[in-house]
């Protein structure tokens, strides 16, 4: 490795020696990609969620300097999608031991603030093990890119949610080689309550809305009788997904920028 250079922004894709030095001299910020294995309709792969959280974590560790761990494939799952055929959802228990146990092995490496970029919704674990790793003096951020995007429908003609717009706009950026648009067609989901009462992804809260995750706002997925989208893909494009990810990544490199400038390599914030 020649200085301020690396053979890769992937953890795993360089030797041990030069990931330590990297860290030590360079950028010790670590971003953990989190997605998931979980059906995305007719159109899109499983393999979805994680995809997103590995194009985007890539594109910024180039802009800002920062080093990718590897992703895991699985994720944990809120309560509607569990018994889904396509989705293999992970207990939060089981979610929560492996984010903290990751995060603790590459701090052995040397990094000292961690960024937990998720395209899938499982607050339920990463907001857990957050604070379970700050009470042993980790530095952790974590966030959910649809909601820290904030789009509220600036490039989408509707709300994020599964397998629609939104997302298989993302899929025609970063992987459209396993997007098959030909089976594209909308999808529904039941709500338990007017969603009124709800904060759709990724848009502005209004007063006496509960976040998404907040409740069992949704009928079960295995009894819906639908194609597995909830919104309608066929409004997807590659030009939507390329403003949404681009978007994306210029917030994280700017706040990974500002956190190297506050607190420079080598430094841990205090967290406890």
């Amino acid at each position: 490795m020649t200085e301020n250079k690396r053979s890769s922004v992937w953890f795993h894709e360089m030797p041990g020696q030069e990931v330590v030095e990297y860290a030590k001299s360079v950028n010790d910020v670590a971003i953990l990609p989190l997605g998931a294995t979980e059906q995305h309709g007719p159109h899109c792969p499983c393999g979805t969620d994680a995809f997103n959280a590995i194009g985007m974590s890539e594109l910024v560790a180039q802009k800002s300097g920062a080093t990718v761990l590897p992703c895991p494939m699985y994720g944990s799952h809120p309560y509607h999608h569990w018994g889904v055929k396509g989705t293999i959802p992970l207990r939060f228990e089981t979610h929560i031991a492996l984010v903290e146990d990751i995060v603790r092995g590459a701090a052995v490496a040397g990094f000292n603030k961690f960024i937990l970029l998720s395209a899938h919704g499982q607050v339920s674990s990463t907001i857990v093990a957050v604070h379970k790793l700050g009470i042993d003096g980790y530095f952790v951020l974590s966030l959910h890119w649809y909601d820290f995007l904030r789009d509220n429908q600036d490039v989408l003609e509707a709300e994020m949610w599964h397998a629609d717009e939104a997302e298989t706009s993302v899929g025609l950026y970063l992987y459209p080689e396993f997007v098959d648009m030909s089976k594209a067609a909308p999808g529904t989901s039941t709500s338990l309550i007017d969603p009124k009462w709800k904060i759709a992804p990724g848009m502005m809260p209004k007063p006496g809305q509960m976040y998404h995750f907040e409740g069992t706002f949704a009928l079960p997925e295995k009894l819906e009788h639908s194609n597995g989208c909830v919104g309608d893909p066929t409004k997807a494009t590659r030009e939507k997904g390329e403003i949404l990810v681009t978007r994306l990544v210029g917030h994280v490199s700017k706040l990974i920028g500002e956190i190297m400038e506050q607190y420079p390599v080598g430094t841990r914030p205090q967290t406890n």
